[in-house]
């Protein structure tokens, strides 16, 4: 107890100890499917699909996979959003033995093409939507991309005929050439379903999912999470969620799934956790705060992961004090801190707990948890999630540990821990303490209870609306342009994301004055939009340090003074 001083804060019918079943993660469907075959796994538009339908969908798929090559050790992409074609994607890959590969529709073109090089993606599935298709299209015979999957939205939803028309006058579907590069979705599922099992490796080492996570020098790096680090991380939700009286009822619950399945929060706590719950998924391609209002309390939602800023949107949506939202029972936001104002004002208008967490892309991505029912305390991320180990190393020492109360960096250990960087043994070893903990990066400390709190980060990084965006590729990004002689990069406050980036710059002699505006301009194709500047300011120095190295600390310090004068 007094190593692990969590546990006696952990909820009544909450153990730290539980068994963590782990499993190939298709299986989560499988036993899903076992359990509640007629009732509805998605709502897509209106149109439901039951558990059974989904999963003759997922094995058309698998077997569509298999036809096209797909195998052990081959990596499929996924280009795409919240709608069933991710779904039926993911674990038909899965099924026909491959690994997934995420990409955001956020990432810039070299992002996209490094993802590309990097992950061994020959084949990809996208949709036919503007958005979408022209980003991996360009991609075909300039890399090793041969393959385009294409969906459409319309196939998936109610009213096929209807989508089309009204996607095709708004201007945002694409052309798709016929020829051999190209596949439709449904050619994919053509087929009866018989796809050959794989035999099952074991879990804690065959990789699932290759999950990008971004660095603070160069290109991101592909986390590998296994099937064991996926299920491991459903069944440490599960468990915290097993307080005495029950809040969630498998097999009866409605999860409105915003957050975009591409990202590991997502992936996880809306995809993954809501099958294994047999909950009935609704899925908004985006975020659209009068959509999300209108279905939370139209199709009274019981389950909402969520983000800060997708909080504060429906807090002053200004319908909200008008609508029943009692049917919540469990709501969580990650990604960013929770301002304390959000969580009150939600908490009292829906009458539901906001509960807050913490974890990264490497911890797949479970790490800390509110208890439900149980104390919490202001300005914590909560209690380490039930099977993780937290440990603090000394900042000066990374080899010595600290003590409760004491900060230092967050070291975690569980068997959702990725299992290391793809292509990557240096970066690995780098993030790995010599007893087999993954340094996180972020500083902190914990109380005599076990809440932990962070008060800092050991790497440069900004969180922007649940986002993380690293100064290094802004700047990196910046200093292409012809008129840039020196950049500072900092994260300043955002009522609505949380951070923001604002960028500092010198003009080298003689250059013209650049506005905000040709900047953004300049930038659109070096940067993706969630690391788009919102600020920038020109000057003539920026702050060094005595050996003449760009410092920050006085620039984040002069934000701080300016705001708090504003205020």
């Amino acid at each position: 107890m007094k190593e692990f001083p969590w546990i006696k804060s952990y909820p009544a019918g909450v153990r730290w100890d539980a068994e963590l079943p782990t499993m190939p993660v298709p299986a989560l469907l499988d036993n899903a499917v076992a359990k509640w075959p007629e009732k509805p796994a998605l709502d897509f538009m209106g149109k439901k699909t039951s558990y059974s339908e989904l999963q003759k969908l997922v094995d058309r798929a698998a077997k569509g996979f298999q036809q096209l090559g797909v195998k052990p050790g081959v990596h499929v992409g996924l280009f795409l959003p919240n709608t069933p074609h991710y779904i039926i994607s993911f674990f038909g890959i899965l099924k026909a033995g491959g690994t997934v590969v995420n990409y955001s529709p956020l990432d810039a073109e070299k992002v996209l093409e490094h993802k590309i090089e990097d992950s061994e993606t020959d084949m990809l599935v996208t949709l036919d939507m503007v958005m979408l298709y022209p980003q991996m299209a360009k991609f075909l015979g300039r890399t090793r991309l041969k393959k385009l999957i294409i969906g459409s939205i319309a196939e998936m939803s109610p009213y096929p005929d209807a989508v089309r028309a009204n996607l095709q006058k708004a201007n945002q579907l694409s052309e798709i050439p016929a020829d051999d590069a190209h596949l439709s979705f449904q050619q994919l599922l053509d087929n009866d379903g018989a796809y050959a099992p794989v035999p099952a490796g074991d879990p804690k080492e065959t990789i699932a999912v290759l999950q990008y996570t971004g660095g603070t020098t160069g290109l991101p790096k592909g986390a590998m999470l296994t099937h064991g680090n996926l299920t491991t991380a459903c069944s440490q939700i599960m468990e915290t969620l097993n307080v005495q009286p029950r809040v969630l009822t498998e097999g009866e619950e409605r999860l409105l799934a915003v957050l975009p399945l591409f990202h590991i929060y997502a992936l996880t706590v809306d995809m993954l956790f809501g099958l294994r719950m047999g909950a009935e998924i609704y899925l908004h391609t985006r975020f659209d705060v009068d959509a999300v209002v209108k279905d939370l309390a139209g199709k009274k939602i019981t389950v909402f992961p969520g983000v800060p800023t997708m909080y504060t949107a429906i807090i002053n949506h200004p319908e909200i004090r008008n609508l029943d939202l009692s049917s919540l029972k469990f709501c969580n936001s990650g990604g960013a801190p929770l301002p304390g104002e959000v969580l009150q004002q939600f908490q009292t208008l829906t009458g539901c707990t906001l509960l807050e967490g913490w974890g990264m892309t490497e911890t797949s991505p479970t790490g800390t948890f509110t208890p439900l029912g149980g104390i919490r305390k202001s300005g914590s991320c909560g209690l380490p999630t039930p099977g993780i180990t937290f440990k603090f190393a000394s900042v000066d020492d990374a080899n010595s540990y600290v003590g409760i109360g004491e900060r230092g960096e967050i070291c975690v250990a569980g068997g959702n821990i990725m299992k290391g960087y793809w292509k990557k043994p240096e970066a690995t070893a780098d993030v790995m303490t010599a007893d087999g903990f993954l340094r996180t990066g972020d500083v902190g400390y914990m109380d005599e209870d076990g809440f932990v709190y962070i008060v800092d980060r050991t790497k440069d990084m900004i969180l922007c609306g649940g986002y993380n965006v690293y100064p290094r590729n802004i700047e990196e990004a910046i200093y292409e342009h012809p008129g840039v002689a020196e950049v500072s990069v900092i994260g300043v406050p955002d009522a609505y994301r949380g951070q923001s980036p604002k960028a500092f710059i010198k003009l080298k002699a003689g250059a013209a004055d650049i506005s905000l505006e040709e900047m953004k301009d300049f930038l659109k194709s070096r940067l993706g939009k969630h690391e788009m500047l919102q600020e920038m300011e020109v000057r003539a120095e920026l702050p060094k340090t005595p050996v003449g190295k760009l410092s920050k600390k006085e620039l984040y310090e002069e934000e701080a003074r300016k705001r708090a004068a504003a205020a």
